[in-house]
């Protein structure tokens, strides 16, 4: 089952303040937690035992959390790929390789007899999963997920990222990406632009970053990657990654009947099937507002992503919402009555022929 989680750094803050925002998070049904050991530069013994407490936090909580580590990690704690029971100890659910082996390691490592689980880095990209799973792996001991990128500008493109992701897919693995919370201030790091996986995201609202890889079928756990995201964040983060449809934002016009507003508000939307390259049909609408007036109004030529409902000079498809795919003439039979918002234009692409979806205003 997929999971929501975020990340804590107890370089960066007091163990009160992490152990409060694990707290909060688990309100809202988070269950995975993401922290690192790179930055271990003070005595180890005093920073493993902060860890330990917590994780133990995390633990009675319900979360689940994976360390960050690279292999020269492993010699600074005086651990090897052989011998993880210094993790379990510590109450981990998994451990993240930042930088890999040579597959053959890895392979052993899923082979653990505590449970860990192995969590390595689909942003690394070539063939590596291939070369782990060489090795005959524990798969269920083996998961992978995405880098975060603190730089503005360095985070993965689409493509690279779809096609990473789906080396996994093939691969049975399960996923993970990092997304951003506006609220969110620090990461492990002095430079934190926002902590995404994919560059699009760095300035979006957490709701469509969330969405957009829900419905992207590349990713199952979504991971927030900076900290301390705000209550309404974290809320807002978790309502998305629930939502039982996609949900896309309208920016409408300012004089829209009652009729209208039902048309967009009033129920769930769906996209007919036999699909057409120049609009998305949502038919039932005509039927149920059959007996609304839909008079012509704002019948300016329409653009991509505009939101549409057919006016009474259109017989038989009067009240019939449509978004449109591509600009359009308009012979003044369809009614503009507003746009899907820009932040979500990579959601509308993502609705599948067949599937349910929300419109709402978009100010809620």
């Amino acid at each position: 089952m997929a999971e929501l989680g975020l990340s804590i750094y107890p370089s960066q803050a007091s163990f009160a303040e992490n152990a409060a925002y694990l707290k909060l998070a688990a309100k809202y049904g988070y269950t995975r937690v993401f922290t690192s050991l790179l930055e271990i530069t003070d005595d180890a013994d005093t920073v493993v035992a902060e860890f330990k407490q917590l994780i133990t936090v995390g633990n009675e909580l319900g979360m689940k959390t994976i360390l960050d580590i690279n292999p020269s990690l492993f010699a600074q704690l005086g651990v090897t790929y052989n011998d993880l029971h210094f993790f379990a100890d510590l109450g981990a659910w998994g451990l993240r390789l930042d930088e890999g082996f040579t597959g053959a390691e890895e392979a052993k490592m899923t082979q653990n007899p505590y449970g860990l689980k192995i969590e390595v880095n689909i942003s690394r990209g070539t063939h590596y999963i291939d070369q782990i799973a060489d090795y005959a792996p524990n798969r269920d001991n083996l998961l992978g997920s995405h880098n975060f990128y603190p730089q503005r500008y360095t985070g993965l493109g689409q493509a690279y990222f779809a096609e990473t992701s789906q080396q996994y897919r093939n691969q049975h693995i399960r996923t993970a990406a990092f997304v951003n919370a506006p609220s969110g201030t620090f990461g492990p790091w002095p430079v934190a632009d926002g902590l995404v996986s994919l560059e699009t995201h760095r300035d979006l609202p957490i709701a469509t970053q969330v969405q957009e890889h829900r419905l992207s079928g590349l990713i199952d756990d979504v991971l927030i990657g900076n900290a301390f995201a705000s209550e309404e964040d974290l809320k807002a983060a978790a309502t998305a990654f629930n939502l039982v449809r996609p949900q896309l934002r309208v920016v409408t016009q300012p004089d829209l009947s009652a009729a209208d507003l039902a048309v967009l508000f009033k129920q769930p939307q769906m996209y007919r099937g036999d699909r057409s390259d120049y609009v998305l049909r949502s038919t039932m609408t005509r039927v149920i507002y059959k007996n609304e007036a839909f008079p012509p109004k704002h019948t300016d030529d329409v653009k991509y992503a505009d939101v549409l409902i057919d006016n009474e000079d259109y017989g038989q498809y009067k009240g019939e919402l449509q978004i449109a795919l591509q600009a359009l003439p308009n012979d003044g039979r369809i009614n503009v009555v507003g746009h899907i918002h820009p932040e979500d234009l990579a959601l509308l692409v993502l609705l599948q022929p067949w599937g349910q979806f929300d419109l709402i205003p978009a100010n809620e």
